[in-house]
């Protein structure tokens, strides 16, 4: 008997520390994945600049250690950030849900548009009323756009990356009509809209630094996320239909009214990053509002596997990137396109790599 005891105290040891391994062996992949990623295409962008006659170790000294030079850099980074935390986490509730939501950036135009109307139309609020609502109407709007999407699907069996590509374009040249046209500020010589009521504004952190309580919200939206994917059977039901919808349909799960949910709530975070641009940032609304952050979005999310709360450091990573960029081309004068080439190398490392991450957790 006690043998047998004795067995199962070490047949439950192994199972323990082989579930220990396993989630020790997860987590180094988890975090050394992107590392790497970054340093291989830290490594060719620096081949790059030698090749064409600039320092390649401008690529680390400049890019990346110029990016946290003073607190002032740092906040730059922080204020790129927040469009890309908001707009990679709720691309992971799309993708986890098997929703191929391309559409980001039209989403952060539409919800720009919106949240220039209500900050520009409305005046005689206060700042703790008028400011919510803009980003209310926002993200209503960028749901709304990512909604039409859904319902072509849900519908018509309309593939979604076809039709959230389209609605970009529609998006961005409405964005031009507007500015042009029934928005443009008329004293303005350039395409804008007139300036945003300061009640609209969004609240500065520190009031001589631009960054904005935008950042609170994307890593609070961002926590809330992952806990609703993870901790509610809402969010079960999205990861059953995004894993199997014959399944999920075969369980009663509503697969059309998921995908519906799914696809608003990844298009509401773009329209909120879109009102943040606007109403934190910029204070009117331009013809290219947007930098691409929808776009980037997409990778934040794929480095991040689809978990909004690692949504919150991959978008850091990618906003450094984007201010590193910035400093070494006006710092060493290197021309834009090597800038955007060695952007390029590190989205596409970086995308490279999490599939690589991918197949080593199923081998595992």
């Amino acid at each position: 008997m006690e043998q047998v005891n004795q067995g199962a105290r070490e047949d439950a040891y192994h199972r323990a520390a082989h579930a220990l391994y396993r989630t020790l062996s997860q987590a180094a992949i988890s975090v050394m994945t992107p590392i790497a990623a970054v340093l291989v295409a830290l490594g060719f962008g620096a081949a790059l600049l030698w090749l064409n006659g600039f320092n390649g170790t401008d690529v680390v000294t400049v890019m990346v250690f110029g990016a946290f030079q003073d607190v002032r850099s740092i906040a730059e980074i922080l204020l790129k950030a927040t469009p890309l935390i908001l707009i990679g986490a709720g691309l992971c509730v799309a993708f986890r849900c098997s929703i191929w939501n391309i559409g980001a950036e039209g989403q952060l135009y539409v919800g720009a548009i919106a949240a220039t109307f209500v900050g520009t139309s409305i005046d005689g609020l206060s700042v703790w009323v008028h400011a919510p609502l803009v980003m209310l109407a926002g993200a209503v709007a960028g749901a709304a756009w990512a909604a039409i999407a859904g319902y072509l699907k849900v519908r018509f069996q309309a593939s979604e990356i076809v039709t959230t590509i389209m609605l970009n374009y529609i998006a961005i040249i409405l964005t031009s009509y507007l500015v042009t046209g029934p928005m443009k500020d008329a004293s303005a010589a350039y395409p804008q809209s007139a300036r945003l009521v300061r009640e609209a504004w969004t609240p500065r952190l520190v009031s001589d630094l631009r960054l904005h309580i935008g950042i609170v919200v994307a890593i609070v939206l961002a926590v809330a996320l992952y806990i609703f994917l993870q901790r509610s059977s809402r969010g079960f039901a999205l990861r059953v239909v995004g894993l199997n919808p014959h399944a999920a349909r075969y369980a009663g799960m509503n697969v059309a009214r998921n995908v519906m949910i799914a696809i608003s709530i990844s298009g509401a975070m773009a329209g909120l990053a879109g009102a943040f641009e606007v109403a934190g940032v910029t204070h009117r609304l331009y013809q290219n509002i947007s930098p691409g952050y929808g776009f980037e979005g997409i990778a934040v999310a794929l480095l991040a596997a689809n978990n909004p709360l690692a949504a919150i450091l991959s978008g850091g990573l990618f906003a450094t990137l984007r201010s590193g960029s910035e400093i070494l081309q006006i710092t060493s004068q290197v021309p834009q396109v090597l800038v955007l080439i060695i952007q390029g190398m590190v989205i596409l490392s970086v995308v490279a790599f999490a599939k690589f991450r991918d197949v080593l957790r199923v081998l595992r």
